[in-house]
Formats: C-alpha cells, sequence, structure tokens
C-alpha cells in the first residue's frame, strides 16, 4: 500500500458514519411474521365469532362449488399436478386459522354515525375482542380502522380509540398482542406526525408502554405518493411516525377516484395503481415498512355458480397481479375472498418449491447448483424470503424447508 493506515484513518471513520446512518434510517425488511391479507368487518356486523365464522362461510362455500381438485384447479387456474396438494392445504388454513389479520372498520365500511351510535358500537367491539381473546379466537394481527385526519373526522378518531382502549384496558388489564391501528386518507406527513403525537399521549394516559400503539397508513390520495413539493412521500412519513409505522396499504378506490379515473376503470389492475405501488415500493425499500395491495370490490350476489365463481375468477386475478408486483398483502372483504386468496398464494409457493429449496441448500452447502452455478446472495434471500413467506402463512411446513436463519 502506498498510503499508510493512519492516513486513511478520517476517511474510514467517515465511511462508517455514513454506513451507520443508512443503517438507522433504513433498518431493513420487516419484523415478525407477515400476513396474506387483511380482513376488515365494518364495526357493527364484528363479533367474536366474525374470524370462525368467515372461516366456516369460505370452507363451506369451497366444498360446495369445488368438491373435488379438478374443480379447484379450474376455478382458481392451477397447474392440475399441483390442484389436490393446494386444495388440501387451503381446506386445512380455512378450518384451522382463516384470517390472519383482522381490522374492525370505524371508517369507510362503518359509514358516519351519531356519536352514540359509534361509542355503543366502540363498546360492542371491546367485548367482542375480549371474548375473543379469552377463548384464544383473535387473529395473529387485529387492530382498528379509525377515521382519517383529512375529512374533518379527526375528533371522532381520537374519541373511538381512546374510547376502545380505555374500555379494552379495564376489561381484560392488558393490551392482547399483535394490535394494529390504520390511519387513511394520509394527505402530508404533518398529519402522521400529529396522530403520532396523538398516540404518545394516549400512552401516557392509559400507563401503556412509551411505543406500544403501532399503525399503518392507508396510501390512498395523490399526495401520499408524491408530496407537494414533488417528492417521494414515503421517506417523509417513516420519519413522521417515529417509529411506529408498521406497513402501508395502498388504497385502489379513494387514489383511482381522486386521480379522475372513470368508475369502470377503478381497478386493482389498472396501470395507474401499478405506478403508484412502483413508487411506495421505492420510497417505502429498506425502512421495515410492510406493503400491502387493496381489495377486490367484487363479492359473490348469490349462492349462484356462476356468481361465486365470476368472483372468484375476478379476486384471484388480482392477487395473482400483486404476487406478479411484488405485493404480498392484499385486503379482502367477503368470506368469499379466502379461497381464493390462499389458492393463489399457496399456488404461487408450491410452484418450482421443489427447486427452490435445492438452490438454497446448495447455496447454504457451498455447493454449484444445477449447472455448476452458484445463485447471487441477493437471489438466495429472495428464494429464502419466499420459503420463509410460505411457512408462515402455512402453504409449506417448517419442516419442508432448509434452515432460513
Amino acid at each position: 500500500m502506498n498510503l499508510s493506515v493512519a492516513s486513511l484513518d478520517d476517511l474510514s471513520a467517515r465511511i462508517a458514519a455514513v454506513r451507520d446512518a443508512h443503517r438507522e434510517r433504513l433498518p431493513g425488511g420487516a419484523d415478525g411474521r407477515r400476513p396474506v391479507h387483511t380482513v376488515y368487518v365494518p364495526a357493527d356486523r364484528f363479533a367474536a365469532s366474525t374470524p370462525a365464522d368467515f372461516g366456516a362461510e369460505a370452507l363451506r362455500l369451497l366444498n360446495t362449488h369445488t368438491p373435488g381438485d379438478g374443480s379447484f384447479g379450474a376455478a382458481f387456474g392451477l397447474d392440475p399436478e399441483l390442484a389436490g396438494r393446494v386444495r388440501e392445504r387451503v381446506a386445512a388454513k380455512l378450518a384451522a386459522e382463516p384470517v390472519e389479520d383482522v381490522r374492525i372498520d370505524f371508517e369507510d365500511g362503518y359509514g358516519v354515525r351519531p356519536d352514540a351510535e359509534e361509542d355503543a358500537h366502540v363498546a360492542q367491539a371491546v367485548e367482542a375482542v375480549a371474548a375473543a381473546y379469552e377463548v384464544k379466537g383473535l387473529p395473529h394481527y387485529w387492530g382498528l380502522r379509525v377515521r382519517s385526519f383529512a375529512d374533518g373526522g379527526h375528533e371522532r378518531a381520537m374519541r373511538t380509540l381512546d374510547g376502545f382502549l380505555t374500555a379494552l384496558r379495564d376489561r381484560l388489564g392488558r393490551l392482547p398482542g399483535g394490535f394494529t391501528i390504520t390511519f387513511p386518507k394520509v394527505l402530508s406527513a404533518e398529519h402522521v406526525a400529529l396522530f403520532t403525537e396523538y398516540l404518545d399521549l394516549l400512552e401516557t394516559s392509559l400507563g401503556l408502554p412509551a411505543g406500544i400503539l403501532r399503525f399503518e397508513i392507508q396510501v390512498e390520495t395523490p399526495e401520499s405518493v408524491f408530496d407537494a413539493d414533488g417528492r417521494v412521500a414515503a421517506p417523509a412519513l417513516v420519519r413522521a411516525a417515529g417509529g411506529r409505522l408498521t406497513g402501508a396499504h395502498f388504497g385502489v378506490y379513494d387514489y383511482t377516484a381522486a386521480i379522475g379515473l372513470p368508475p369502470e376503470e377503478q381497478r386493482l389492475d389498472h396501470p395507474a395503481c401499478d405506478f403508484a405501488r412502483h413508487v411506495m415500493q421505492v420510497g417505502f425499500a429498506g425502512s421495515g415498512v410492510r406493503l400491502s395491495d387493496g381489495s377486490t370490490s367484487t363479492v359473490p350476489r348469490d349462492e349462484g355458480p356462476d356468481e361465486v365463481n365470476a368472483a372468484w375468477a375476478a379476486h384471484a386475478a388480482h392477487v395473482r397481479h400483486s404476487l406478479r408486483h411484488g405485493f404480498h398483502q392484499g385486503w379482502d372483504l367477503h368470506p368469499a375472498h379466502l379461497p381464493s386468496r390462499y389458492a393463489v398464494v399457496y399456488g404461487y409457493h408450491l410452484t418450482g418449491v421443489d427447486d427452490v429449496i435445492a438452490r438454497v441448500r446448495a447455496w447454504r452447502e457451498r455447493s454449484g447448483g444445477e449447472g455448476g452455478v452458484l445463485d447471487e446472495p441477493a437471489t438466495i434471500e429472495a428464494l429464502t424470503d419466499r420459503l420463509r413467506r410460505a411457512v408462515d402463512c402455512g402453504a409449506l411446513d417448517e419442516s419442508d424447508v432448509p434452515p432460513l436463519s
């Protein structure tokens, strides 16, 4: 070396400082289990049995309309050789854990009600959550969607959340794990900062540990994609949340309406939605914030096979579109969405899975893969992530895959 170590000390220290600052700002992927969906249920319709009821109805529809492997594969566009394996897994999932994440909705799915009526539904939701918790019936993740700060509903949003958490504390003496708040229609980082400040105050008044109240935002306005100065909004939204932000969910219908698409074009797979989601992917990359796609509005109008299969086809196509674009989570609004959600997700994970496992094993053992070529580390990371997601959602058992850590 021509340069002495001493002469490089200052440069090395500055390089390390830049690296450490980057790691603090962008710590990496999301921690913990990542759900494949969030089920939204209007607050006045939520009961302790709702997750199980969704699963029972979904399983009934599955058995009624796809009684065999052939009809199941045809309904969801699966490889015939894979259909039996996927159907078995989906039926088991619907029986054991049909809902991975649920939101008790006090926003668009609930509507604007008189204060006394909403207060009564807050109390009803508290009793339902407490009853579900006591019999281990709460999904892995659960929570509330409150009104937005953007449309004059901020006082109602704060009243609902405070009332719910206060009553639940008094009823159970604790906040069950997995609780998440959905904060919709974000217009600016300032709204996120104000909501974060409110959560600070609420934790103090309730005697909760600092930082326990986490939330996700809904990206459903143009301003939550690009801010007023034309910058990608995501980094500022993450900073404003002060470490509380766990997710960013794309709101298909509000967003497409806000940018002027006609009603018949307001759909999850519109190219305008692809653009917004890709901006989200870049803006939130490395932040630890989980991304979720939005919902499909098509549901069966009756029990007829044409209606059910049409709803399944539309929803399955949207789930498949989301997966192709790197969105592994979406919203489900109806029990009929569960068979198509799990059929497509499980089919995605199980297609070519033996090759995925072999490539990961070859990398771990530092042996050549097929053709004597080792994958790049980034590719192995993506393949490992795919296997971890498959295990999390039940497409694979942990014993089926090599160690993933």
